[in-house]
């Protein structure tokens, strides 16, 4: 499945003179994190929380200093009913990955466009369904992938794309948190709750996609998760060029930025980013002498994180911009951790298509609903 290009999905008529009305579902820590950002951004109304824990919707709305209530905001269990009450245009879903494809069924076909914190699910079977319900219900589904959002970024890939045609691409991602609870029991734990931001990040920036991986993943002797910490996976992306990931999340002493450290070279150079400040740029002509190290100039006051995929979200919607994470564009994003993974697993090359052919026959097998089922057989 391709995005669209032209939009596709429906806009708010009269959003342009008000703010956007949201349901928030998930009122845990992130979902909080989310609340404060609806908050603070002037074109966007909290009108409702959704948390199967009332009591927690409850206190997160009064914390941040807010009625509950007909008068204030809505709490409660269903996404469409509370959308219902509060005359809410859209939902922004920060539940748990195994929810995402139920909560954002619920509301499309409600008629409400979602922002989906990442990973839009977790297969890319589900990826596929939803792409294929967004297209059914006529609603836009975008994804969350905020690590998109930095100035830094946006000036690195400006940098990139000065390169001519590019030769290898690299990011080194070393962290060593301890998180305590699931993640130090999960399998896969660097590839699929963290690799999947360098992923896409790694497609946004090359401005291409990935057409094969072949990945190892180990786990250091002194690590304190129970499975495999650390990977190493190459991928082959369109022209050529090879983009490199080595991370490992049991690697203390000088640690990576969150965004990890990238490199990336081409036939006219050399472009690098830290993770965190502004990227800088060799340019080096074959046969001349390398110029000076240039260092980008960043576009100030530019929202980031998650603070600007909502500013995205309210764009596409007044607007009919696709934004940079509409569903059917990260479903790749998704497939590349799963190819990863499936690479690890098999010790082999796996290639891309592979993965997007197979995940689609088994939502086309899976699908209750026969015109999502419809959009996914059109789009084989």
């Amino acid at each position: 499945m391709s995005a669209p290009v032209d939009g596709g999905f429906a806009t708010l008529a009269d959003a342009t003179r008000r703010p956007v009305r949201l349901v928030l579902v998930g009122a845990g820590g992130m979902g909080r994190a989310w609340l404060r950002t609806i908050l603070a951004n002037p074109d966007t109304e909290l009108v409702g929380v959704v948390d199967l824990d009332t009591a927690l919707a409850e206190s997160a709305v009064t914390e941040a200093g807010l009625r509950v209530g007909p008068e204030g905001v809505v709490v409660g269990t269903s996404v469409s009913v509370v959308a219902e009450a509060t005359g809410a245009d859209a939902v922004v879903n920060v539940t748990v990955p195994a929810a995402h494809h139920p909560v954002n069924t619920e509301a499309l076909f409600a008629g409400l466009p979602v922002l989906c914190e990442k990973p839009i699910a977790p297969t890319v079977a589900q990826a596929l369904s939803l792409a294929a319900t967004a297209e059914a219900s006529g609603q836009l589904l975008m994804t969350s992938q905020s690590r998109r959002y930095y100035a830094s970024i946006a000036a690195f890939r400006e940098q990139v794309a000065t390169l001519g045609r590019l030769g290898s691409a690299t990011t080194e991602f070393f962290k060593a948190p301890h998180f305590g609870g699931f993640r130090e029991e999960m399998a896969h734990v660097l590839l699929v709750d963290m690799a999947i931001h360098a992923f896409d990040a790694a497609r946004y920036v090359l401005g291409s996609d990935p057409i094969a991986v072949y990945c190892e993943e180990y786990n250091p002797g002194w690590s304190w998760f129970s499975a495999d910490a650390a990977a190493t996976a190459i991928f082959e992306f369109a022209g050529g060029v090879r983009y490199t990931y080595s991370g490992s999340w049991c690697a203390d002493g000088v640690e990576t930025s969150w965004n990890g450290s990238w490199r990336v070279n081409g036939e006219h150079g050399t472009a690098v980013w830290d993770g965190d400040s502004a990227p800088q740029r060799q340019l080096a002509p074959q046969g001349g002498s390398p110029s000076a190290v240039e260092t980008a100039e960043l576009e100030p006051d530019v929202p980031e994180e998650i603070a600007g995929s909502l500013v995205e979200f309210v764009d596409a919607l007044r607007t009919g911009r696709v934004p940079s994470g509409e569903v059917h564009a990260n479903v790749l994003s998704l497939a590349m951790v799963e190819a990863a993974v499936r690479s690890a697993e098999s010790g082999e090359r796996v290639v891309i298509a592979d993965v997007l052919a197979q995940a689609h026959t088994r939502a086309i097998e899976a699908e209750p609903r026969a015109d999502v089922r419809a959009a996914l057989v059109a789009s084989r």
